[in-house]
């Protein structure tokens, strides 16, 4: 844990390793809430597919779909209330039109007011021998939303769109101080050392904290954690199904933008690419 301020927010990241009995995932998630908002936490962060998920995707997902709004949205949100506790978790989400595709989409919920964002998957996982985009449909490029917790603002994006550094931008560019990043960090070669610089690196560019929630071994490489506007990794959780808890402040931020300006130095904006290759 990092050292507070009174002004700070105490915000975690949760691990576990979701599977493909729903019900067990949303008893899971309850549990690791409960702990967080015993410790202090103000929102939790949890991993993509917290709702449902199997190593290799199938028709099982499109059955195990839900409408946002639906049975899982609707446990997030008495979580949330009877807690006093924002959530932010993965899901899969039910697409009207589409038999095969669902959406992986990222939903927060606020205390008394159900959901206040939500986000689609904008890259797909079509690297390292997967592919994620024969079941999974890609999100819309819409402005990045943005809820308001404990004083900061709070953006959502998920997993390899951490390998695309122009997401991230266009987060902190719509007013975010934090950006939340469930995943699924599929481990090999090389890729606990991917998740750790990608992560950090996005917290670094752009002067803010990055909460990024990974599955818990053995398909996720787990090192869920905090990373601060200079890149420090103020909370870490390494194989174990936990929770780990920062303070986040606005202090931080400005201090770190002050002595780094990078994002007023820049030279450069983020604008949508016409005809992807």
């Amino acid at each position: 844990m990092s050292g507070h301020a009174s002004s700070a927010f105490p915000i975690a990241v949760a691990q576990f390793a979701p599977g493909a009995d729903a019900e067990a995932n949303r008893s899971e998630i309850t549990r690791l809430t409960e702990l967080a908002a015993a410790r202090g936490a103000g929102l939790v962060v949890f991993p993509e597919y917290s709702s449902y998920f199997t190593p290799e995707p199938g028709w099982d997902w499109q059955a195990a779909a839900e409408e946002v709004g639906g049975a899982f949205t609707e446990h997030l949100a008495a979580l949330s209330t009877r807690l006093e506790v924002h959530v932010v978790a993965g899901m899969i989400e039910r697409l009207g039109g589409d038999e095969r595709r669902v959406g992986n989409t990222v939903v927060a919920v606020a205390p008394g007011a159900g959901v206040v964002a939500t986000y689609r998957k904008l890259h797909l996982y079509d690297a390292f021998g997967q592919r994620e985009s024969e079941w999974v449909a890609p999100g819309d490029i819409d402005a990045p939303q943005v809820f308001e917790a404990g004083g900061l603002r709070f953006g959502l994006q998920t997993c390899y769109d951490a390998r695309f550094p122009e997401v991230t931008r266009r987060i902190v560019d719509a007013g975010a101080d934090v950006v939340c990043m469930p995943a699924e960090w599929v481990r090999g070669p090389l890729k606990e050392a991917h998740w750790r610089v990608l992560t950090t690196a996005r917290a670094l560019e752009n002067t803010m904290y990055v909460a990024a929630a990974d599955h818990a071994p053995p398909v996720g490489a787990g090192n869920s954690m905090i990373v601060d506007p200079m890149g420090v990794e103020v909370a870490t959780i390494g194989e174990a199904t936990d929770v780990a808890i920062a303070w986040v402040s606005r202090d931080r931020i400005d201090a770190v933008r002050r002595v780094n300006p990078a994002l007023a130095l820049r030279r450069f904006d983020v604008t949508e690419r016409i005809s992807p290759r």
